[in-house]
């Protein structure tokens, strides 16, 4: 483990615009000579250097270094200390496209600058300290976010409600750390510490809050990964039918054959401000190739893991409710819904007598039931949220993994305080808790995890 340190020397460079083309693209240079390298290359119009003032933006020709113009541009610096990266920081806004940014990455980088890895300026940010590491996790969940939900998770984050949350319950855990170190340090002194009785309430004070935030993690995964929905049932039940009916276009390609979906299909849509994954699986029934046999397998693999089961069920069939009872017996009652479908071709009103999970009747084909089928899938991905309004929400597994182990650590500190043994093994305990709230805002860190968080960023980020 180790604290913050000291900035590389390089000064780096990249573009941090999406390829393709656009209006504008735009480069960044951070490090030491970043205005130097920039000030080579930026000319006004009569061909004069231009010296870039911090924090106004500039009109200039971006010059190469054989002095052909290459584009018209706009640029901007930041003293060292003010920037993004914390370092002296140069922007270049220039025409969007594959090729002036690419021309003027080039120039840059044979003036002296060195690419940029992938996320090494909010690597940069949070080393000289413009960051915390959960907020430096919070860039990537923004740029990431697919949902109303999920950005807005990310952007609690990143404004740093939950790092100065995490930085109560630190420093709620050094405070009872102290008082326990005190009969340690001053043994035989008139310093009153807090009896054992207040010390293991303090330490059950703080696993109250941190299992109140691990508690929303369950949501929390969801808003960060999205809502996990298996659409399945056996062969020609209406699956892709109603796959491509959730999606309001034709994804999925439909066939009376019975065995067409060989693997799976999965897309995403937005319901209620949330992600949601669809997945429309492979038909399961005992016959079969191989192929399809190993569609069957994954099918049943994404039934496991998925958030919800949506059960498929072909009224038309004469032997319905005999293949019903059988299928329920291997499936999860506490997540799927039965579907009812074919509501539309089937000869009698067909009911389910099964009081095990909830069922809707409706036709994927004509959208007859498709309302109250949206509306309970919105009803049981409201059930599974934590409150979002304050952003305390837990939405990394590294975060859950942390806060797991220091609430393991204080469960072990109050147990040892209650058995009135050595004041040296609570306090170890107590710091260990401390440790892993630090890992958390990278108060303590290691390369490994910094390369694990900011390899997962984009080149320019």
């Amino acid at each position: 483990m180790r604290e913050r340190s000291a900035p590389l020397d390089d000064t780096i460079v990249a573009i941090i615009t999406p390829p393709g083309e656009g209006g504008i693209a735009a480069l960044r240079l951070a490090g030491p000579d970043a205005l130097a390298i920039a000030n080579q290359h930026l000319r006004s119009r009569a061909g004069e250097p231009i010296a870039l003032d911090p924090f106004h933006l500039r009109y200039a020709i971006f010059h190469s270094s054989n002095g052909q113009n290459i584009d018209e541009v706009t640029a901007v610096s930041m003293p060292h200390g003010h920037s993004y990266t914390g370092l002296e920081q140069v922007e270049i806004f220039c025409h969007g496209g594959r090729m002036a940014a690419r021309l003027i990455l080039e120039e840059l980088m044979s003036s002296g600058a060195r690419a940029a890895e992938p996320g090494e300026f909010t690597r940069l940010a949070f080393i000289n300290g413009r960051i915390d590491l959960a907020r430096a996790e919070a860039v990537a969940e923004l740029i990431a976010a697919n949902s109303h939900a999920s950005f807005r998770a990310s952007r609690e984050h990143l404004l740093g409600a939950y790092s100065e949350h995490v930085a109560e319950l630190r420093d709620q855990i050094v405070r009872v750390t102290s008082e326990v170190e005190a009969s340690i340090d001053f043994p035989e002194e008139e310093i009153s510490p807090a009896s054992q009785a207040e010390v293991t309430h303090q330490i059950e004070s703080v696993v109250d809050r941190i299992d109140q935030l691990l508690q929303t993690y369950q949501g929390g995964r969801i808003i960060a990964e999205g809502f996990s929905v298996a659409i399945s049932g056996r062969p020609n039940a209406g699956k892709s039918s109603l796959f491509n009916l959730l999606l309001r276009k034709e994804r999925a390609l439909v066939n009376p054959i019975a065995g067409t979906t060989r693997d799976y299909l999965s897309e995403w849509i937005e319901l209620d401000g949330y992600a949601v994954n669809l997945i429309d699986t492979a038909g399961i029934r005992i016959k079969g190739g191989k192929i399809e046999a190993l569609g069957i397998e994954r099918a049943r693999k994404i039934i496991k893991d998925a958030d919800l089961v949506l059960w498929m069920c072909d009224l038309t069939r004469r032997s319905w409710r005999k293949e019903l009872e059988a299928d329920l017996k291997n499936l999860p009652s506490e997540k799927t819904i039965l579907l009812l479908n074919k509501i539309d071709l089937a000869k009698e009103k067909s009911e389910t007598s099964t009081d095990v999970v909830p069922f809707i009747r409706l036709s994927a084909r004509t959208g007859a039931g498709l309302g109250e089928l949206t509306g309970c899938l919105s009803r049981e991905i409201h059930k599974r949220m934590p409150d979002l309004t304050s952003g305390l929400v837990v939405t990394s597994a590294r975060h859950k993994q942390k806060l797991g182990g220091a609430v393991k650590a204080l469960r072990s500190a109050r147990i040892k305080n209650q058995r009135g043994e050595s004041p040296e093994l609570v306090a170890f305990e107590l710091r260990q808790a401390t440790l892993c709230l630090d890992e958390i805002t990278g108060k303590v860190y290691t390369e490994e995890i910094l390369g694990r968080i900011f390899g997962k960023f984009c080149i320019g980020k």
